[in-house]
């Protein structure tokens, strides 16, 4: 992991789903140098978790959305930061399940967590949303639609709130970039040789306000990446200075 992150050399990482406390990291394991990094944890081990990396200064405004569900983010799922006139939102919303439960929480934390994001549409610097939002949008971003139409995950309602989303004025970055009929994944399953197949999912994104909209210079996803350490693949955004 380490010469990956070397690899990519970014100024800014959000990682989701780190699934660990401090305490829990690899013995004789470091965070890359030069970064200033925030760790969100859940409070459950080996659950959860997101953690935001910059080597620009970074200053964290919140942690977690509040509001009913969850309202301490005992989950660890929400970090915004400040890095200059840039504001990112590193988020990991909760994934569904076919216990009616969890899906219930998943999908009004869902709405929650709009409603969080919207006064943000309204800044005139660049605000980046980036995360697995655990939803695929549209039929370009799943392997199977017709097989998974009743997936948590692909559900007809979660894809309408995603609608929504980018009706309210947020920007796809990687759909605006790459334009519609590309289908290409960002996770795959472990089971069934998914990831060799390209049986996969596009669930992790960055949805850009329209001032981060006017700086995009290059969107792609690395396939290969991450591919020993993680079913997801990291997704690259470039800005203009």
């Amino acid at each position: 992991i380490d010469g990956y992150f070397d690899s990519i050399d970014a100024d800014i990482w959000m990682l989701q789903e780190v699934r660990a406390l401090p305490e829990q990291l690899p013995k004789g394991w470091n965070w890359p140098e030069g970064y200033t990094i925030h760790l969100h944890p859940a409070e459950k081990k080996g659950y959860s978790g997101v953690a935001t990396l910059s080597r620009t200064p970074m200053e964290i405004s919140q942690v977690g959305k509040a509001g009913q569900q969850d309202p301490n983010d005992s989950e660890g799922r929400v970090i915004v930061s400040t890095h200059g006139d840039f504001t990112c939102i590193n988020t990991y919303l909760p994934s569904g399940s076919n216990k009616v439960e969890r899906q219930q929480f998943k999908e009004a934390w869902m709405e929650e967590w709009r409603q969080f994001i919207k006064p943000y549409l309204k800044m005139k610097t660049p605000v980046i949303v980036c995360g697995d939002l655990n939803i695929a949008h549209t039929e370009d971003d799943i392997w199977n639609p017709k097989g998974n139409a009743k997936q948590s995950g692909f559900l007809p309602h979660e894809r309408e709130w995603f609608s929504e989303l980018l009706n309210d004025g947020w920007h796809d970055a990687f759909r605006e970039y790459v334009g519609e009929g590309v289908k290409t994944y960002s996770w795959w399953s472990n089971r069934g040789q998914a990831r060799v197949k390209d049986r996969g999912w596009r669930i992790d994104y960055f949805l850009l306000n329209p001032a981060a909209k006017k700086r995009v210079k290059s969107v792609s996803i690395k396939r290969e990446g991450g591919l020993e350490i993680s079913d997801h693949a990291p997704v690259i955004l470039e800005l203009e200075d």
